[in-house]
């Protein structure tokens, strides 16, 4: 009993020093208020907005019986966020993907007004879309410069995460400049810590002057939840889209007509050049503006108007801002040799028709071709009308050296170690002709890209 009550006092008198010790904490600290959110939130926080939406799901032929129908038809509701960047005007930025398919938009205010918005217009590429809701008294957040943030700055997300209403989280920028991450096509993202859950997506990042610097988009989580990994959409980029948005309905970008890829450290041995960033021109489009350029297939663009393109992606970002009749300064390695290229941003070229492959020739098995081709089948392509030659893959061993160097069905190797290859018999002479590496040019469905094998 004695010892119980000497456990019961002991706790007591924590209890009171943990008291006394948080009603000491001082509001001032050296003559200033302890820091806190809350004045900047208390701005902005009346900006974001919480986005639902209804759309209607597709029809299913087993549900057509009358026990399993519903009044109004069936409907989804999803939940996201989106910031007032124009109070006047009722425009809202959020997330393509929060309303790309609704039927319906309901925008609930922070002061809980509720509207209907319609859809000035969405950019599935790069995830951006502009609504617009009919409402006086709006309140609208600064827009900031997204280039001028560093790693380690301060940010905060705001938005709707689960549906629970305004939420705010804090943390760090992560990284600049994240892309190849498949999150949308169009990716030059600010990684960051904040918590980003479902919901929040449409949502500002913001700085602390209360600045908007990102447009919260994606996470990278196998559970759907956060786990400090999440990315927003740079608020320059999302303000340079927007004005095309709202000017047009949707985003009128220059293309340069070209298939790209990565030049990796294989791919430069392969093609004997030093350096070891840039991206690889697979094939120029007919009739793009590459072509009119003079630009041609191997080139390897490694500048655009002056500044460095380390990747195939960057190249997409970097172009797929600009706009049409938008002129370029390229900076290409051709042959060893560095070329400056000048080339006018143009339209979509018409689209060539495609060739159909029908009744290829019986599949040759790659034993009796080369050691990297194990697991592959090869077949002549006995009808051809658009096509100038190249060799079927007509099946590839999913456990083979063919299929872990990236070989698939469908594929038509065009060229080996630079050789044409319009038959199997051309094929068998150049594979003979090396005996370590291989170097493929390969079309791929409505792409072009290299492919080495060492």
């Amino acid at each position: 009993m004695k010892h119980q009550f000497s456990k019961y006092f002991f706790g007591l008198f924590l209890l009171i020093i943990a008291l006394q010790a948080m009603s000491a904490i001082p509001p001032y600290v050296n003559g200033k208020k302890v820091p806190s959110l809350a004045p900047m939130l208390e701005k902005i926080v009346p900006a974001v907005v919480n986005i639902a939406t209804q759309s209607k799901r597709a029809k299913n032929p087993y549900f057509n019986h009358p026990a399993y129908r519903y009044p109004g038809g069936q409907r989804s509701k999803s939940l996201g966020s989106g910031v007032i960047i124009d109070a006047k005007k009722g425009l809202i930025l959020t997330n393509s993907h929060v309303i790309a398919k609704a039927s319906k938009i309901t925008v609930i205010l922070h002061d809980k007004r509720t509207y209907t918005a319609k859809v000035i217009g969405h950019d599935k590429g790069s995830d951006v879309a502009v609504i617009q809701i009919d409402a006086k008294n709006l309140t609208q957040i600064p827009i900031g410069n997204s280039d001028k943030l560093r790693v380690g700055d301060f940010v905060v997300a705001i938005g709707n995460p689960f549906g629970l209403g305004h939420s705010v989280t804090s943390g760090i920028v992560s990284a600049l400049h994240r892309s190849g991450l498949s999150i949308v096509k169009y990716e030059n993202l600010i990684q960051t810590d904040a918590s980003i859950n479902p919901g929040n997506s449409g949502g500002p990042l913001v700085n602390l002057k209360g600045e908007l610097i990102g447009v919260n988009t994606a996470i990278i989580s196998k559970t759907g939840r956060n786990t400090g990994i999440g990315f927003a959409i740079p608020a320059n980029m999302a303000r340079k889209l927007m004005v095309q948005l709202v000017n047009y309905g949707e985003v009128r970008r220059g293309l340069l007509g070209v298939h790209i890829q990565d030049l990796n450290a294989k791919l430069a041995r392969a093609l004997g050049v030093k350096v070891r960033h840039g991206a690889i021109i697979a094939r120029v489009v007919p009739g793009s503006s590459a072509q009119k350029a003079g630009l041609n297939q191997g080139d390897i663009i490694i500048k655009v108007n002056g500044k460095k393109i380390n990747s195939a992606s960057a190249l997409q970002n970097k172009i797929g801002l600009m706009d049409v009749g938008q002129k370029v300064k390229l900076t290409v390695l051709r042959d060893g040799q560095r070329h400056h290229v000048d080339a006018t941003l143009s339209t979509q070229p018409k689209k060539i028709r495609t060739a159909s492959l029908t009744q290829p020739q019986t599949g040759a098995p790659s034993s009796s071709f080369h050691k990297h081709l194990l697991g592959a089948s090869f077949a002549n392509i006995t009808k051809r009308r658009l096509f100038s030659g190249g060799i079927l893959i007509s099946s590839v061993d999913t456990l083979s050296p063919a299929w872990n160097s990236g070989l698939r069905p469908g594929d038509i190797i065009v060229a080996v170690n630079k050789q044409p290859t319009k038959n199997l018999k051309q094929f068998k002479t150049a594979l003979n002709s090396s005996v370590n590496s291989l170097l493929l040019y390969v079309k791929r469905k409505n792409t072009t890209l290299y492919i080495y094998l060492e």
